[in-house]
């Protein structure tokens, strides 16, 4: 049973290995995305505000936004909880998906302080990269396939890995000062060994994004159920200045979500439903934690609300998936032990690719030769 396993383990692994590379080593970035976009690039976050001075209207900002980009619609709004954060617009272009132009303004001054295209950004590629290889639609199901190997390589691992009574000790540390074969084969063995529960859970909560029948799976485990199609409630926009009600909207969210957090405002596509307002409560250990408002769309009056206590169960751990894929469960602790489980997981089909090719190159073992006596010959 173990060489079938053994032979199993090793040809998903070869089959696998240069997908899982990519995935892990994007995927060990995506930990800190957040972080290192405020380190590398904090002018996209923060300005500089002068002193006694007040912050611009959200309507200001987007009436000289729609000056300056005509020919652009808005898509959405994200707004920082600082006083000194800045203001970023996404446009788009007609009824093209994907492809935003990213606009970010300094509140105070008015001005526009960086654009780029969306889909040009550091980590938006890098998250591209990790999900879809860059490839698209055929990307996803090639690291789909890869990620369901992997489930089964860290199963199979695990089984090969497993010892008997009298080599416990020896499976459980690596042994730094052996030979080179030894050392990889602990890097293996030994490093898969401590880091398999965390990147088991990582690849199985990664086929929710792959498959559908596996969110869908999620909620009929939790609600009996599908997932239901989330859209916003019908509300007809009310006709004039579209940007007038932009500062009531702001306003009440924070009203009726006192917490700090991220504010996403995103316009609908069609125009007769409500404008959708998520605010992520930064206030929480847990990331990706977001309440729903909806708005009127030219008045600014309120909707109606999805609160993320008031969700179903299946829903709730839906947006709990994110946060336990990514490490954000419980902060920095949990997020550093992603970072560098991925890391590790990334060398794994290194370092195994290196224990098979020992094993191919290991010299045979020569026969020894029998030599008959003299006296035996001639007896």
């Amino acid at each position: 049973m173990k060489k079938l396993i053994g032979w199993l383990h090793l040809w998903l692994g070869l089959a696998s290995g240069l997908v899982v590379i990519v995935v892990a080593l994007s995927g060990s970035l995506l930990v800190f995305e957040d972080e290192l976009e405020h380190l590398f690039q904090p002018s996209l976050f923060s300005v500089q505000a002068p002193a006694g001075a007040t912050r611009m209207s959200l309507d200001a900002l987007a009436a000289m936004v729609h000056d300056k980009y005509p020919d652009y619609k808005p898509n959405n709004i994200e707004i920082q909880p600082a006083a000194n954060s800045t203001v970023t617009f996404y446009l788009k272009k007609g009824k093209e998906k994907g492809n935003l132009l990213m606009v970010v303004t300094d509140p105070y001054s008015g001005k526009i302080t960086y654009t780029a295209a969306q889909d040009k950004r550091f980590f938006v590629v890098v998250k591209n990269l990790h999900r879809y290889l860059c490839m698209g639609e055929t990307g996803k199901v090639i690291t789909g396939i890869s990620c369901s190997l992997f489930v089964i390589i860290i199963i199979s691992g695990l089984i090969l890995w497993w010892p008997k009574r009298n080599t416990r000790k020896q499976r459980m540390k690596v042994k730094w000062n052996a030979s080179f074969k030894r050392l990889n084969w602990d890097l293996h063995a030994v490093f898969g060994f401590y880091i398999h529960v965390v990147i088991f859970i990582t690849a199985l909560t990664g086929l929710v994004w792959s498959y559908k029948w596996v969110n869908n799976l999620l909620f009929y485990a939790f609600d009996g159920k599908p997932q239901a199609k989330v859209e916003a409630p019908a509300s007809k926009p009310v006709k004039g200045n579209e940007v007038a009600w932009l500062d009531k909207v702001l306003a009440e969210t924070n009203q009726r979500l006192t917490y700090n957090g991220i504010i996403n405002i995103r316009f609908p596509e069609k125009k007769e439903l409500a404008v959708t307002v998520g605010k992520e409560n930064t206030d929480r250990i847990t990331a990706h934690i977001v309440d729903v408002l909806y708005f009127q769309a030219g008045s600014g009056a309120f909707v109606g609300d999805k609160l993320f206590a008031n969700d179903t169960k299946g829903t709730q751990v839906r947006r709990m998936i994110y946060p336990i894929h990514t490490g954000g469960l419980f902060g920095w602790p949990t997020k550093i032990l992603a970072f560098i489980c991925t890391l590790i997981a990334a060398s794994l089909p290194v370092t195994g690719f290196l224990v098979w090719i020992g094993k191919k190159k290991k010299k045979p073992v020569k026969k020894k030769t029998q030599y008959v006596s003299m006296a035996s010959s001639i007896s």
